[in-house]
């Protein structure tokens, strides 16, 4: 795969059907969606602010007109929501593609109704859940794919978060927090391959990253605080000039696309993967521990009651 990959390289996705969660106006959610919408696929845009979807669908809808596009209900902090949401999307048949792209990053200590951190949950736990209720409609496609969004972050993650998801030890640090969520979302995809290809399922997974783009990172004015690596990795990123969201849409649109292998990780191809045409990236050595993906995986179904088919 050439580092030259350009969104006018996405196939025709006429008759195929894919789910983008966090379509937020502006967001790599929304360019995700639109440059699907414009290649032909139908797709079901899963927020949780319903007027904020209805937004982003009369966005798309003003570059390309005849998109068709649904709005879904869904909030991935509520495992009732969740299930809610997946209930809903039953209805439509096969899916081609499921795109994991929402997220919430470096916020206050706090629990959702679940008794989840909600990072955690927004994060991992909820992805995990929706992708484990899709995933006999992924496998109706006869070529379904997961894509999860993670992020350089799962560099800083310090250790995998493999304790009891419900009980907070130790001081809180919504950043190595925000990195385990995202390391997570790297174990998430590379177990799920491995489960997949085991079942000789006729669906991969995959995982991008988006580099440093001008989304709500930026938006939320929350770098320069945080001590050690985080911060001069956020440091580097002011610096360096960060790509546009549709540029950071790029990495997902490939990855849901392009033909590549199960368990790929594809991000920017510039310097430091913070910018620049998507390729395939490598993951730091803690995110390539096999035992500890699996692990996750168990405490995960336990966590959201679900045992994947």
């Amino acid at each position: 795969m050439s580092d030259k990959w350009n969104v006018a390289d996405l196939p025709d996705q006429t008759g195929r059907t894919i789910v983008v969660t966090g379509p937020t106006l502006g967001g790599l959610g929304h360019h995700t969606a639109l440059e699907l919408a414009r290649r032909g696929a139908r797709v079901i845009l899963a927020g949780r602010n319903p007027a904020k979807v209805e937004e982003t669908v009369g966005a798309i809808r003003g570059e390309v007109p005849d998109a068709a596009l649904e709005a879904l209900h869904l909030d991935l902090a509520s495992l009732g929501s969740v299930r809610t949401a997946a209930a809903a999307v039953a209805q439509v048949g096969a899916i081609d593609v499921l795109v994991n792209n929402a997220g919430v990053m470096g916020t206050s200590y706090s629990r959702t109704a679940d008794g989840l951190e909600l990072q955690l949950a927004t994060n991992h736990f909820g992805p995990f859940l929706l992708t484990g209720l899709l995933l006999p409609q992924l496998v109706q496609s006869a070529d379904g794919r997961v894509v999860t969004v993670s992020s350089m972050f799962h560099n800083f993650a310090g250790k995998a978060p493999l304790g009891d998801p419900r009980e907070q030890r130790g001081r809180y640090s919504k950043w190595r927090v925000y990195g385990q969520s995202k390391l997570a979302n790297l174990y998430f995809t590379a177990e799920l391959d491995r489960r997949l290809t085991a079942a000789g399922l006729p669906v991969r997974a995959l995982a991008a990253h988006p580099g440093f783009a001008g989304t709500h990172l930026a938006a939320n004015g929350q770098y320069g605080r945080s001590a050690g690596g985080i911060a001069s990795i956020l440091d580097a990123g002011v610096k360096a000039v960060s790509q546009s969201a549709a540029a950071g849409a790029w990495p997902s649109l490939m990855a849901a696309t392009a033909d590549l292998p199960g368990n790929t990780f594809v991000g920017p191809s510039g310097l430091q993967q913070m910018a620049g045409p998507p390729r395939i990236v490598g993951r730091s050595k803690l995110a390539r521990n096999e035992g500890a993906a699996r692990r996750l995986w168990e405490i995960s179904e336990e966590t959201v009651d679900l045992e994947y088919p």
